[in-house]
């Protein structure tokens, strides 16, 4: 018996003019759950197609159970036991859970498909996996996290030992996270052997004994969870120390910029108060549910509050619509950028001058030459990794992507700044970049919230910090006063803290 149970050596994987993938090697054990990490560009969505059978590498060898394999296809892999749950689940939302399930494989007799048996053999996988809904749900009703249950019981429909899933928690809570884990632990009981992919340390030190670590389509090494530190695995994922991932400025603040006071929003928030000012950064943190994203819609004119005031430079305004807010300077940079702040089809330099393109219109016609000079000098601004400013935004990494909605931020006329998780799915060195590019924003003296589920980024660039839970804030902590359990209990209502309401 060979001691992996899938083996690839050498693997080398050319695009036209691009080498995605450069002499590459891997090992997996049976029943392990194998960390793979990188930056956003280090080959991993390439290798993941390889392995499937999506690919087929120009040069290397694989291995399944120390027997060479050679898949002419996804569906060699899938017979040989080889599954990828991907971070977008490819899901048919007007189908049931069952038929999504069972997509491709049905259960056929007598070349009629066998609706009742199908039912019954999903709602087992489901059970197995401690799902909280059945076959007959509807896709398109499921939560982000339901429906990676479901792709994962579509994975074992299929009898794979080997389970891919890539950046699963991305777009999870923490609650879901945990829950996530749980899952991965079942399967790694039941001998299934799992790659997982991640940017987050948490996920690797939760779930997986070794890491292996790709950069520039390289293979870095392998490594013992146990025995390799953040500094050592940050150094291997972008080639160089980042001895300060929280590059945060010592700016002193100056006039108040915006005030919230006793926002409330009936099932939403109640009673919501805070402050920022100019060059300050202030975190607003707090568990699912909370109520931090739907404060700043309501501020920026998304939604509207019941009764509670804001304030900006110290005169009450009213905004009705998020135009209102952007013409006074109250920017937001929302969570889902793909689908709220970028159009992905449309070109960089477009996206870039989107809110402003009125200001490069004479006699109803662009001056694209202008338009395209103030798009690429923004997005040079904020060091976006691209081709040019008519690569479309899809084709960026998270990382980079983030990137091109601050430069479009930057093309308006700001004064507070409000970046709601700003980082998520974005890798580590991209994140320090970020934090930069905040910083500097700081610097330049506007007034920056930043929402965030992530507390060593809450903690690392926050001067202060606005704890909510239930829809209220339980707290306020100065840079001095917060640490991450102070945090916690605030953000679950075990304490009152400072400036409560």
């Amino acid at each position: 018996m060979s001691e992996y149970v899938l083996e690839l050596k050498g693997i080398t994987k050319i695009f036209p003019g691009v080498k995605a993938l450069n002499n590459v090697q891997f090992q997996l054990k049976p029943g392990e759950v194998h960390a793979l990490m990188g930056e956003n560009g280090a080959g991993k969505s390439t290798f993941i197609k390889v392995i499937t059978g999506v690919h087929k590498a120009e040069e290397g060898e694989m291995f399944l159970n120390g027997q060479k394999v050679d898949f002419k296809g996804p569906k060699d892999a899938q017979a040989a036991g080889i599954a990828a749950v991907y971070q977008h689940p490819t899901s048919y939302p007007d189908l049931t859970v069952a038929e999504n399930i069972f997509m491709g494989h049905e259960i056929v007799k007598n070349r009629m498909i066998q609706w009742k048996a199908m039912n019954a053999e999903a709602n087992k996988l489901l059970k197995d996996l401690d799902a909280d809904f059945d076959a007959t749900a509807e896709m398109g009703t499921l939560s982000v996290a339901q429906q990676q249950m479901v792709e994962i019981a579509k994975a074992m429909s299929t009898n794979a030992r080997i389970i891919i899933l890539d950046e699963p928690t991305a777009a999870l809570t923490r609650s879901e996270s945990e829950k996530l884990y749980t899952l991965v632990d079942k399967l790694k009981a039941d001998g299934v052997s799992i790659i997982f992919i991640s940017h987050r340390f948490e996920d690797m030190y939760r779930l997986a004994s070794r890491v292996t670590v790709f950069r520039d389509s390289q293979y870095i090494g392998t490594y013992d969870v146990d025995g390799i530190t953040n500094a050592d695995l940050i150094k291997a994922m972008v080639g160089r120390e980042i001895t300060e991932l929280f590059p945060k400025p010592d700016v002193k603040p100056g006039k108040e910029m915006l005030r919230v006071e006793n926002l409330s929003r009936m099932g939403y928030f109640k009673n919501v108060s805070f402050s920022v000012r100019a060059g300050e950064i202030i975190g607003l943190t707090g568990l699912v549910g909370a109520g931090r994203t739907e404060v700043v819609e309501a501020v920026c004119g998304i939604t509207h509050p019941d009764s509670g005031k804001v304030y900006l430079e110290n005169e009450e305004i009213h905004i009705k619509q998020p135009s209102d807010a952007m013409e006074k300077g109250i920017i937001l940079l929302p969570e889902d950028r793909q689908k709220e702040g970028l159009i992905m089809s449309w070109g960089l330099g477009r996206n870039v001058t989107l809110p402003t393109i009125s200001k490069y219109a004479k006699s109803g016609f662009n001056d694209e030459k202008t338009e395209r000079d103030i798009s690429k000098q923004l997005l040079e601004e904020v060091d976006t990794k691209a081709v040019d400013i008519f690569q479309p935004a899809s084709s960026l990494s998270g990382g980079n992507q983030q990137k091109v909605v601050v430069a479009k931020a930057l093309s308006q006329e700001m004064k507070v700044v409000i970046m709601d998780e700003p980082t998520k799915g974005v890798d580590v060195g991209a994140k320090s970049e970020i934090y930069a590019i905040m910083g500097d924003l700081a610097k330049k003296g506007y007034a920056i919230i930043l929402i965030s589920s992530e507390m060593p980024e809450i903690l690392g660039m926050a001067d202060r910090i606005i704890v909510m839970c239930n829809g209220r804030k339980t707290g306020e902590l100065s840079r001095e006063e917060a640490t991450q359990e102070r945090i916690l209990e605030l953000a679950m209502e075990k304490g009152t803290g400072k400036g409560a309401n």
